[in-house]
């Protein structure tokens, strides 16, 4: 068990005595603080006397921090889980089963509940042929939801994320440079060009504290990430034929980031991915070495769907729908995708 805190006193107090809870005696949790100014590890230290709490001396972000847990950590399975995800009764068993019961997936995510459980934080993400990526169901009532009709989510979500350690490790982790966010869409699309599978433990709930809303900059990770996911995980195929849509989506990008406030963090962003371009370049063409599935098959799991509650009116348009699902029923037809149901 991982879990990477940064000035998270306050919700540790609730969310490690739950975790404590659920762990067994051979259990070993691994705290990575990023440079807390609030006391943090103290408090682990104090709310989890059995835990490892490593103290690296800098922010190194969340994608770094879990890496570092990750080595520290020597059980077969690991566990990320934010902070301020709170397991609730079962989650432990319900959790780990997945790596003994047949189910042969390479990750998995629990289900991911908000609102002291009564709402979908994630049923496991999804993610566009843009790159953009969201959670799955968001929002939607947890009670008499059938969380597990999906065959396979785009992508599972770093809020609480299971992986057998040595392929987490063999993968080469998360992409440090992410800093903060995507970087869960990166390696399960790195995963699935594996021909590894997803999946989601719907037994296994943890209930979020979360809000969207972190600031402009995040409008700049996200962005700049969402870009060097593309570059280093898609195909060459795919990314010919996606080319058109890359470029519309960046004008789109431009006029909304205008209009929400964020047009200096959208150009922060360019600026990053022109800088981190012959980094990503190299690392393409070692996640590429490693593609065990055709073009076809990679895209056949990414939607033209805009279908998530943040998107706001363009996941409402009709007719952008409309074009978005053929541009994407040709793009797979070329490929030799299976084409999205209609």
């Amino acid at each position: 068990m991982v879990i990477v805190t940064h000035d998270h006193r306050e919700v540790v107090a609730t969310a490690l005595p739950a975790l404590a809870g659920e762990l067994g005696p051979d259990d070993e949790l691994v705290v990575v603080d990023n440079d807390s100014a609030d006391g943090t590890p103290e408090a682990a230290r104090s709310l989890a006397p059995a835990a490892t709490v490593l103290e690296p001396g800098a922010n190194l972000g969340f994608a770094a921090g879990c890496n570092l847990g990750a080595t520290e950590a020597r059980g077969e399975l690991l566990c990320f889980l934010n902070p301020d995800a709170i397991p609730q009764p079962g989650w432990r068993d319900a959790m780990v089963a997945p790596l003994d019961d047949g189910r042969g997936w390479a990750a998995w995510q629990a289900l991911i509940t908000a609102r002291s459980g009564t709402v979908i934080n994630t049923s496991g993400g999804e993610v566009h042929f843009t790159g953009i990526a969201w959670a799955g169901r968001a929002g939607e009532p947890v009670e008499g939801a059938e969380a597990g009709t999906r065959e396979e989510p785009g992508f599972v979500s770093g809020a609480c994320l299971a992986i057998p350690r040595q392929r987490f490790l063999a993968a080469g982790g998360f992409p440090e440079e992410f800093f903060l966010y995507h970087e869960d869409v990166d390696l399960s699309l790195r995963l699935r060009l594996e021909g590894g599978r997803l999946g989601v433990a719907d037994a296994a709930r943890v209930d979020h504290i979360y809000e969207f809303e972190k600031g402009p900059e995040k409008w700049r990770h996200l962005e700049r990430n969402r870009w060097a996911t593309i570059i280093r995980t898609y195909p060459a195929g795919l990314l010919a034929c996606l080319a058109p849509a890359l470029l519309a989506t960046e004008l789109a990008l431009v006029a909304i980031a205008i209009a929400g406030g964020w047009a200096p963090q959208k150009l922060a962003a360019w600026g990053d991915l022109a800088r981190a371009l012959p980094r990503l370049l190299r690392e393409r063409r070692g996640v590429q070495a490693r593609r065990a599935v055709g073009a076809g098959e990679f895209a056949s799991r990414l939607t033209p769907e805009l279908s998530s509650a943040y998107l706001g009116a363009a996941g409402r348009s009709g007719l952008l729908r409309a074009l978005l699902g053929g541009y994407w029923r040709i793009v797979l037809g070329l490929l030799g995708g299976a084409r999205p149901a209609v």
